[in-house]
């Protein structure tokens, strides 16, 4: 393993931790700063927006400047961010903490997965930037269980300010071991101009819209996984926890597995893990008040939910070709947008009155969505005039 890829993946935990460890705790915030389940969920969905922002914003605004000391500054702004969450008074200020901490997310992802597919060679580019989200899944394996646990026993700010800590040990390891890389060896120009050529290929828009979709149906699920695991399944609140360990292991394997496979073909790769994680999270609604039943859908609809990743980065930036930077940045921003737009969609259903398990609904409608817009993308992409150089068929 190459030692910055480590560091990477470092860095990739703290964050992947901030993502999701919230939706364990969400009950227990929402208590505390005495608001609804809904606007709890703001705390998710206005997380994911900011992460879009900073995706698309802070990666355009930084494309000149050294890539290893970006993603250190990065990191501080992560580290402030959770330090505001820890010690917020108010729902308000909870908030503005876990925007601050957003912004760097999408542009540690994006620029991230740039520099961890030129460490390696190129028939192991996916597993590379699989490598890198490694990071957050081994977050959902272990942190998010833990981090969970730890809130519920010391109250929710702990969890913050251990992830406060964790972000100083990633920026260490940031610097201690990715390399530098001096401009004239990058692939590309670092310049705004030449990175936005890429939006010109329709392909990198499609790419766009079936991660906003694909990955906006897992997580809208997930948004409220905490409610539909106690509400409906009848799981005391102690085991939710747990029972993340299971969502979290499902993800670690299906990045792992997801990478390997599309190193030998993103198309196929990603026709497989659409179509079976639109089943599962289907299967996951009619069957949601079976405790068994609800074990197996939790580690499929994370294996296969974050199958998609790896594809789907590696799509977009094969199409964006030569000017990959803002490309990669813009498609973890649609990871976050459809973070949002699962969110959000599943607290409207939610709210509506059709229950914990309507987020599972939405989030197989979008999943579907996802898989129509792929179909149509590589059907058009079959025409040798939209297919870029190293496409596998």
């Amino acid at each position: 393993m190459k030692p910055g890829l480590l560091a990477l993946a470092v860095g990739g935990f703290g964050i992947g931790l901030t993502e999701f460890v919230i939706a364990g705790l969400l009950p227990e915030v929402a208590a505390d700063f005495a608001v609804s389940e809904a606007s709890a969920g703001w705390l998710i969905s206005g997380y994911a927006l900011s992460v879009a922002v900073g995706a698309i914003g802070l990666t355009a605004g930084v494309t000149r400047l050294p890539r290893k000391q970006v993603l250190l500054g990065l990191m501080v702004l992560f580290i402030v961010g959770n330090l505001l969450s820890a010690v917020a008074a108010t729902y308000g200020v909870m908030l503005a903490g876990r925007i601050v901490a957003a912004l760097c997310h999408g542009a540690f992802f994006g620029i991230g997965s740039v520099v961890a597919a030129d460490l390696v060679a190129p028939d192991k580019k996916a597993g590379a930037i699989a490598l890198m989200f490694g990071g957050l899944t081994v977050a959902n394996v272990l942190g998010v269980p833990m981090g969970t646990l730890l809130g519920q026993q010391l109250g929710w700010r702990s969890t913050f300010w251990a992830i406060t800590v964790i972000g100083v040990l990633a920026f260490l390891a940031i610097a201690a071991l990715v390399p530098a890389r001096p401009d004239h060896e990058d692939a590309t120009p670092g310049n705004l101009r030449h990175e936005l050529t890429a939006f010109r290929h329709p392909q990198v828009w499609l790419s766009l819209a079936m991660t906003v979709l694909g990955f906006g149906g897992m997580f809208g699920a997930f948004t409220y996984i905490a409610y539909t695991l106690t509400e409906v399944t009848g799981f005391a609140g102690g085991a939710v926890p747990w029972l993340l360990v299971l969502f979290g292991a499902g993800l670690f394997a299906g990045n792992a597995l997801g990478g390997r496979a599309a190193n030998v073909s993103v198309p196929r790769t990603l026709l497989v893990v659409l179509a079976a994680l639109t089943a599962v999270m289907v299967f996951f609604a009619l069957t949601a008040g079976s405790q068994v039943a609800t074990v197996v859908s939790l580690v499929l609809m994370g294996g296969f939910g974050f199958a998609t990743v790896p594809g789907l980065q590696m799509r977009i930036m094969t199409y964006a070709g030569e000017a990959p930077t803002l490309a990669s940045g813009a498609n973890i921003a649609a990871f976050n947008v459809g973070n949002a737009l699962g969110a959000w969609l599943g607290g409207l259903t939610i709210a509506a009155g059709l229950g914990f398990t309507s987020p599972l609904w939405v989030g197989a409608g979008l999943a579907l969505a996802a898989l129509v817009v792929l179909v149509l993308a590589d059907w058009a992409a079959a025409r040798p005039a939209t297919r870029p150089v190293g496409v596998a068929a």
